[in-house]
């Protein structure tokens, strides 16, 4: 009885192993729906579907979502442009290459000195360089990149673009622990905060881990200061009131705080916290009450729930923490579109090529 048991058992694996190794595999991530068709002499750029079903998101294992949400159809973009270091854009990166931050930002930038002082704030311009002094408008560009980008990603963009504000940003002062850097700033991407600060971080180098930001930089306007000084400055003439978080006897419940006035929520170093400088440049200091027996929070979950109560009193107050108008919409729409994959910029260029040629043919 034991030796049929054992060959019933034998005969079990023996198929189990054939239909292993008879059976295709096939890799989710380099299997697009989409592919560029091939470009006949003096046409546009078309695109061509496969004739394969379209699989359910749901289906897709966690890995394998998080990775076609950061840079969905790879597969098709590496036809027009060589793909980029996979690490180049992680928050790591960006904290020890100062310049590669305005690499991320792709509409052209307005300058501090344009700015009103009082008036409303938005960093960008609505135009877009193609290079050889050739410009689009946020418009256009959307145009331009409307047939590349699937109907489900850009209702993702059309969601997350109507509860962006700039109306509250965060600063980051100090931080030592890169993990902590990179979970703020997941917080900051999923609570509708657009613009974050990291400012005067520790020299040593820090461990890359982009698991923990969830490639949430790629859609955050970074911007990285050399000191307290110079960032709270600009960050008072843009209109904004630098609150930072202190537990001193002088804090404000950030309860008490109306946060539909332009703030910048600043949080410190994970041992020292906010530095004296900033305490002293800030228009006011800000703390979380607590009701354990220890005084404070992780820094990123501090951030975390100050943004996370920001939100809520925006809403409460203004109704959604969303507040961009009609231009400024369409403006950062054209931005994320622009950011969505690495062949985006070259159909922005190969779009004011043909518009040209049509121009030039018409005249």
């Amino acid at each position: 009885m034991s030796a049929c048991k054992t060959l019933f058992r034998t005969s079990l694996s023996s198929v189990t192993s054939t239909l292993r190794t008879n059976r295709p595999t096939v890799s989710l991530l380099h299997s697009p729906s989409l592919r560029f068709s091939p470009l006949p002499p003096n046409q546009a750029l078309r695109l061509a579907p496969y004739n394969v079903p379209s699989r359910p998101y749901a289906s897709i294992s966690s890995e394998a979502a998080a990775a076609d949400f950061t840079d969905e159809a790879h597969s098709a973009d590496s036809t027009l442009e060589p793909p980029e270091n996979s690490t180049q854009d992680t928050v790591e990166e960006l904290l020890r290459k100062k310049n590669d931050v305005a690499r991320l930002m792709k509409m052209e930038r307005r300058h501090e000195s344009a700015h009103q002082i009082g008036g409303r704030w938005f960093p960008y311009l609505d135009k877009f360089s193609c290079g050889e002094g050739a410009f689009l408008n946020s418009g256009e560009v959307l145009e331009a990149v409307d047939p590349y980008i699937m109907d489900v990603r850009k209702e993702k963009f059309r969601k997350v673009v109507k509860n962006r504000s700039y109306g509250v940003c965060l600063v980051v002062e100090g931080l030592g622990d890169f993990g902590n850097v990179s979970a703020a700033f997941r917080s900051a991407d999923a609570l509708g905060f657009q613009s974050v600060h990291v400012v005067s971080c520790d020299s040593k180098r820090y461990r890359d881990n982009r698991h923990v930001s969830m490639g949430a930089e790629k859609w955050l306007d970074i911007e990285i200061w050399n000191s307290t000084a110079e960032c709270f400055e600009v960050l008072k003439s843009r209109g904004y009131r630098i609150a930072t978080t202190h537990l001193g006897t002088d804090a404000v419940s950030i309860y008490d705080m109306d946060w539909s006035c332009p703030t910048a929520i600043v949080v410190g170093n994970e041992n020292r916290g906010i530095s004296d400088e900033a305490l002293a440049l800030s228009d006011l200091h800000c703390s979380i009450p607590m009701k354990g027996m220890v005084d404070s929070f992780n820094v990123s979950v501090a951030a975390g729930l100050l943004m996370h109560h920001a939100v809520c009193d925006r809403t409460s107050r203004l109704g959604s923490h969303g507040d961009l108008t009609f231009e400024e919409s369409q403006i950062l729409l054209a931005e994320f579109s622009l950011r969505h994959s690495k062949s985006s910029i070259s159909i922005a260029r190969e779009y004011v090529k043909r518009k040209a040629s049509l121009l030039t043919s018409k005249i």
